[in-house]
């Protein structure tokens, strides 16, 4: 194997990553920078040597409290806060799984979540709490509850939300058991026995079956990104980084995170995307790198609060997930002289595959394969390798790569493709290669709506919605949206015309599922159209709803 043509001369290709769990990571950062903040949090610092004392009890607490085996997996249910950093590290250093999931879940999707992963325990947010306890003493046996606000130092001067304000209330449930009491029961943990192959982390994402499927990662997978992706935007001791995107998805958990403690920095973080906050923490603290996706850079650099500030300490923008628009990529030049650095990954390889190179950088290109990483463009047919220019599937084969699916071993065999000998993943998005080694996206293989950063599968959506009694059928597809980029649309046929309305049945979809795959826009049809073998063909009307937006009709109801 050899190295892209435009690879870095200052990197090597090749990437040797330690040989030891995440929680040596951390280990090795606090004997290091014991002083050190490890984290900002409305400005109360953390340092290096607390955050390792606070994650060995609570892994000392999960060991000896709830329960906790090796190999047991422990779901994760926070914002991001000092907090989800400590629950991670104390989840590796039990010698478990952690299974992070978005604080948006709501009842239905936590419990899948526990029964499908097997977690028996449960890290939460004390806003959460409320949709965990349903499921005590069925599919769970443990629950921990943060309070933010222990986070929370004399004081600060911004704006705090009301959720991160919130002091402690007493436990609902003798099963549930406060953050701040588990560390202080100071238990040890008992000796650290994981090992870079073990199993580090199960993180789902959904597909076009419907259920989300969980994506297995070993320390070695994490590390890869994560100390590739420290390496590649400099990512150094003294690098500030701002904490947005997150935690929970693998662009914050691997850019914000794990390279941060890997390398020892520090991480500001935001639990929730707050321009004016943001643009605070950069000046006051000089954040240096930043990942995010390319709305919270629009956002920030068009908020009044943002005009006077000092962004200059910005030294590496990072994302992805849809096209920094030239204009916002123009200001970000004038106002801190640096360039986006789009990159491009998924899930399954525990974030990027491609990423543009520091020294050449293309807005609207994914870049070219990153560390000991080949990808191709292939027919998705016959799997032959297309040349430059030619649109077709891209594939990829790195050490990066998931092990598999969680107990879905069909699922992972139809997943990789052997091409030459070596394991392929098939992303399911249609893209071309040019001359150069750079790829870009050209459209996507398999049903997916990419909301500002979030992805959503039309068909995990429709099989929640034809469980609402007024359905008798419906179609998901991606709408334009000014903001996003695009949105989610619900084109349904009701069993009876008006026995419900657009704004309802978005309500009911925010009780039943995780607002970012809320539908933003619902239509009402007679019928959804079929092919010559009955299968609803939502191509179409997607296809319909695009050109009807550039022809300025909106062809829609909304609630």
């Amino acid at each position: 194997m050899s190295a892209p043509k435009h690879w870095p001369k200052q990197f090597s290709w090749h990437l040797t990553v330690p040989e030891t769990s995440l929680w040596a990571n951390l280990e090795v950062s606090a004997s290091r920078y014991p002083g050190k903040a490890a984290t900002v949090f409305y400005d109360t610092r953390t340092s290096y040597a607390a955050l390792a004392r606070e994650a060995a009890a609570l892994a000392g607490h999960l060991q000896k409290a709830c329960g906790v085996a090796r190999g047991d997996r422990v779901l994760l249910d926070l914002q991001n806060c000092p907090q989800f950093i400590v629950a991670s590290y104390a989840i590796a250093r039990a010698d478990a799984v952690v299974v992070p999931v978005t604080p948006m879940h709501v009842t239905d999707e936590l419990a899948y979540a526990c029964a499908d992963s097997g977690a028996r325990v449960a890290i939460v947010g004390a806003e959460v709490v409320e949709r965990v306890l349903p499921l005590l003493g069925t599919a769970l046996d443990h629950v921990i509850a943060v309070t933010y606000s222990d986070a929370l130092g004399s004081g600060t001067s911004l704006q705090v939300p009301a959720f991160v304000r919130t002091p402690r209330a007493p436990a609902p449930d003798p099963r549930v058991i406060a953050w701040h009491a588990a560390l202080e029961a100071v238990h040890t943990p008992r000796p650290h026995t994981t090992g870079p192959d073990d199993l580090a982390a199960i993180l789902y994402t959904s597909g076009t079956t419907g259920r989300p499927k969980g994506c297995m990662h070993t320390h070695r997978t994490i590390q890869t990104t994560a100390v590739g992706g420290a390496l590649f935007e400099n990512v150094t001791q003294d690098a500030v980084i701002l904490s947005t995107a997150p935690l929970f998805h693998v662009t914050g958990m691997q850019h914000s995170m794990h390279a941060g403690v890997y390398a020892g920095a520090t991480i500001a973080l935001l639990p929730r995307w707050d321009a004016s906050a943001a643009g605070y923490l950069i000046e006051r603290y000089g954040c240096s790198h930043w990942a995010n996706v390319p709305t919270m850079v629009v956002d920030l650099l068009a908020h009044p609060d943002t005009t006077s500030r000092d962004l200059s300490s910005l030294r590496n923008v990072f994302g992805g997930g849809s096209s920094m628009p030239a204009a916002v990529a123009a200001e970000l030049q004038r106002r801190c002289g640096i360039q986006y650095m789009e990159g491009y990954g998924m899930t399954e390889a525990i974030s990027q595959t491609h990423i543009n190179p520091p020294h050449m950088l293309r807005r609207q290109s994914l870049g070219i394969p990153t560390f000991d990483t080949l990808s191709f463009v292939v027919d998705p047919q016959t799997l032959r390798k297309l040349p430059p220019g030619e649109v077709g599937e891209i594939v990829v084969s790195g050490p990066q790569l998931m092990k598999g699916y969680w107990n879905r071993p069909e699922a992972t065999a139809e997943a990789f493709v052997d091409i030459d000998g070596r394991r392929f993943y098939r992303t399911g998005d249609l893209g071309r290669m040019d001359e150069e080694g750079f790829f870009t996206i050209a459209d996507r293989l398999k049903r997916m709506i990419n909301a500002a950063g979030y992805k959503v599968w039309p068909a995990e959506l429709e099989g929640v919605l034809y469980q609402h009694p007024a359905i008798h059928e419906v179609a998901i597809i991606s709408a334009p949206d000014e903001r996003r980029g695009e949105t989610v649309k619900a084109c349904v046929v009701l069993k009876q015309p008006g026995a419900v309305d657009a704004a309802a049945l978005i309500a009911w979809c925010r009780e039943h599922m995780a607002a970012y795959k809320v539908p933003r826009r619902v239509q009402f049809m007679e019928s959804l159209p079929r092919s010559g073998t009955g299968k609803i063909q939502w191509r179409s009307l997607q296809e319909q709803e695009w050109q009807a937006a550039a022809g300025g009709a909106a062809g829609t109801a909304s609630g």
